[in-house]
């Protein structure tokens, strides 16, 4: 990335169910309201991207992000519009392809789609597949998603799902649907997507950006020895912005720790505490909590020292009321986003 004043500057949610200002969860119909109305603010304040990931747990209201999505693209004018990330392992790359052009239409052409296998497996029993097929699945899905980008008839066959004939897939788009794959971090992944083509979207949630390093620099390897152009590279990391740092910390400390504790019962993790978030709000950490200033040179050195053409900041934080996250997304469109291409102009 040599050029600042080309870096997209967006923001992902996961739709966490979060409490109101009395303490009380929301109803999943409420927090997708309330994401639709972050994604109309993320626009109003001039971000490039807004995500929505797609999970099918409790703690997390989205399981159909493409719909929120046309809803906000309908309210929306110039922000570009995508899931972070679509399951596609579990999905079917027919309609996937479907909804996502279905999108790109009604938005004018701002619809994006960031494909994973999923860090969360719930949808897998519930969709009827076999873990066992974790990375078969994957594979062979993303072989058939990239021959339908061509939109064209598209002769493919695997054993995961019923092979095409010359089949055509509709309705088309009028300049192309903009894909990347989310991957977490292994050298396997990343020449995967370069293989195909694809932007390259690393989720960096713990340990420093620059051990990542690696990965991009595999990434514009792999690029090219597969013949294909220069593409982008972009991160995904959780943070928050208040008007201080000891303010961000504060309000972002319980939404992580519950969301922590709550994953970590059923991976085994330790529990969280503020010793830990406090490493990892710092330089050694992957989240990008605190003042505009705080978080504008974090995002600067990432961006710098990983050549990024896109930073995604997970503004949700487990429960985190809706009201700070509006506030969060004001002070990172208006301050946060002027203070990074300022340092690194």
């Amino acid at each position: 990335m040599s050029d600042p004043s080309r870096l997209e500057l967006g923001l992902d949610t996961f739709g966490d169910v979060t409490r109101d200002e009395s303490g009380e969860l929301l109803s999943d119909a409420a927090t997708i309201r309330n994401v639709v109305d972050q994604a109309v603010l993320a626009d109003e304040v001039g971000l490039s991207f807004f995500g929505v990931g797609e999970h099918h747990r409790p703690e997390f209201a989205v399981s159909s992000p493409e719909i929120v999505l046309a809803a906000a693209a309908a309210r929306t004018k110039q922000i570009h519009l995508g899931t972070a990330v679509t399951v596609l392992s579990s999905d079917d790359p027919v309609r996937v392809f479907e909804r996502f052009a279905t999108l790109d239409a009604v938005s004018h052409g701002r619809a994006e789609v960031i494909l994973g296998r999923g860090s969360f497996i719930e949808s897998f029993p519930l969709f009827g597949f076999d873990l066992r097929d974790y990375e078969l699945l994957f594979e062979e899905k993303l072989e058939l998603f990239s021959k339908l980008l061509a939109e064209k008839p598209v002769t493919w066959s695997g054993s995961t799902r019923a092979g095409l004939e010359e089949a055509d897939v509709f309705p088309k788009t009028e300049n192309g649907l903009r894909t990347w794959v989310g991957v977490g971090g292994t050298p396997e992944s990343v020449v995967r997507t370069a293989r195909y083509g694809f932007g390259l979207m690393l989720a960096i949630i713990g340990g420093p950006a620059h051990r990542f390093r690696q990965f991009v620099d595999l990434y514009h390897r792999s690029l090219t020895s597969f013949g294909h152009a220069t593409l982008p590279v972009g991160v995904h990391s959780p943070g928050h912005v208040a008007e201080s740092d000891q303010q961000a910390w504060d309000e972002a400390y319980v939404g992580f720790e519950a969301m922590n504790n709550t994953i970590g019962r059923e991976r085994g993790w330790p529990a969280y505490n503020r010793l830990r978030f406090q490493h990892d709000v710092g330089p050694d950490g992957a989240l990008y909590v605190g003042s505009p200033e705080t978080v504008a040179r974090k995002i600067a050195d990432t961006v710098r020292t990983l050549g990024l053409d896109r930073f995604d900041m997970k503004f949700s934080t487990g429960t985190l009321s809706h009201a700070k996250m509006m506030r969060s997304i004001e002070l990172y469109g208006t301050k946060v986003a002027p203070l990074v291409r300022e340092l690194l102009a």
